[in-house]
C-alpha cells in the first residue's frame, strides 16, 4: 500500500487553516471536476482531491493523520503500525468504507467519520484506543488515562486538547474489549444528554507473554538434557513461579498447557509453555571436548529425514 500525502494533493502547507483548506479544495474542484474539466485524468485527480479533503477538513482525522504521516513521502511503501491511532478520541459516525476512496484511506479511516447531520437529541458516542499493562487484566485496577481531542481554534487552526479520565479496568478484560464511560461522549443537541465514550482496550507488549484471546503463550528455555531425559523446572506465570514437569524426549516447540493460568474469566484462559531448547555455548576447551565426545558416542544425524 502506498502512502498518500494529502497536503501535497490539496497543494497546501501542513500548517494550513480550515479556511485555507476549503479554498484550496474549491480551487482544485473547479479545475478538475469531471463535468467541466478538460484536463487529462481529471476524474482520477478529483477522487484524490475529495479523499484528501475528507481527511484534512475533519479535525479528528487530520490530527491522527498528522501524527502518522511524519517522515513518510507520497508513494512510499507504507503499513500503519497497530497503535497509530492510540490515545485519539474519535466520533464514530455512519461513514463506512468508501468505494471512491483508496485502500490507504479505508485502512486508516474506514471505521471513523462524521455524523449524518440529521438532528439527534443525544450526543454522538466517541471512541478511543488505549493501551494497558497485561498485569492490569489480572488484578483489575483504576487507571488515569489521557486522551487527545482534536479541535479547531478561533482562527481555524488544528489544536489538541488533552483530557484526563479515571478509568476502572475490570479484572479479566480481553484484547479488543470495550469499556463504556457513560456521558463522556459528545454534547447532546437541543439540550439532550451527552453521548458515551467507548475505550477499545489493547495490551502493551509484555517481555514474557503473548496474548491470544484469554490464553497466554510463554517461550520457556530448557537445556538439551532437560528435554531429552525429562526434568522439573520453574516457570513464571502472572500469579508467580510454578514448578513444571518437562516430559522426557521433548522436542523443540513442544507446548505444555497450564490450565486456568491465562487471563481470568469464566472460564479462565490457559497458559501455554512453548519449549525452546537452548544449546550451551562451546566457549571453553572443556565444553568443546564434551561436544566432541557426544558426536563420537551418539549415532545422531539431524538431517536423516531429508535423505542426504
Amino acid at each position: 500500500m502506498e502512502f498518500k500525502d494529502y497536503y501535497k494533493i490539496l497543494e497546501v502547507e501542513r500548517s494550513a487553516t480550515e479556511d485555507e483548506i476549503k479554498k484550496a479544495y474549491r480551487k482544485l474542484a473547479r479545475k478538475y471536476h469531471p463535468d467541466i474539466s478538460k484536463e487529462q485524468g481529471a476524474e482520477a485527480r478529483m477522487k484524490e482531491i475529495n479523499e484528501a479533503y475528507e481527511v484534512l477538513r475533519d479535525p479528528e482525522k487530520r490530527a491522527a493523520y498528522d501524527r502518522l504521516g511524519a517522515g513518510y513521502r507520497s508513494g512510499q511503501e507504507f503499513r500503519p503500525p497497530p497503535d497509530w491511532d492510540a490515545g485519539f478520541e474519535f466520533a464514530r459516525g455512519p461513514f463506512g468504507h468508501g468505494a471512491d476512496f483508496s485502500d490507504f484511506f479505508n485502512t486508516l479511516f474506514g471505521g471513523f467519520g462524521r455524523s449524518s447531520g440529521a438532528f439527534r437529541a443525544r450526543g454522538e458516542d466517541h471512541h478511543a484506543k488505549v493501551f494497558i499493562d497485561l498485569d492490569d487484566a489480572f488484578r483489575g485496577v483504576s487507571r488515569t488515562l489521557s486522551l487527545r481531542v482534536p479541535q479547531l481554534d478561533e482562527q481555524g487552526r488544528l489544536v489538541m486538547r488533552e483530557r484526563t479520565l479515571q478509568v476502572q479496568i475490570p479484572k479479566g478484560i480481553r484484547e479488543g474489549q470495550l469499556i463504556r464511560l457513560a456521558g463522556q461522549g459528545a454534547p447532546g443537541l437541543g439540550g439532550g444528554p451527552q453521548g458515551d465514550l467507548y475505550l477499545e482496550v489493547h495490551f502493551k507488549p509484555h517481555p514474557f507473554y503473548r496474548v491470544d484471546g484469554r490464553d497466554l503463550y510463554l517461550t520457556l528455555p530448557v537445556a538439551p538434557w532437560e528435554a531429552a531425559m525429562g526434568a522439573t523446572v520453574k516457570a513464571p506465570t502472572p500469579a508467580g513461579a510454578v514448578e513444571v514437569r518437562i516430559p522426557a524426549r521433548s522436542q523443540n516447540g513442544r507446548k505444555l498447557r497450564l490450565k486456568g493460568r491465562g487471563i481470568p474469566a469464566d472460564p479462565p484462559g490457559d497458559l501455554y509453555l512453548v519449549l525452546d531448547i537452548v544449546l550451551p555455548p562451546a566457549d571453553t576447551e572443556q565444553a568443546r571436548d564434551l561436544y566432541r565426545h557426544m558426536a563420537r558416542q551418539m549415532a545422531f544425524d539431524p538431517r536423516r529425514s531429508l535423505g542426504v
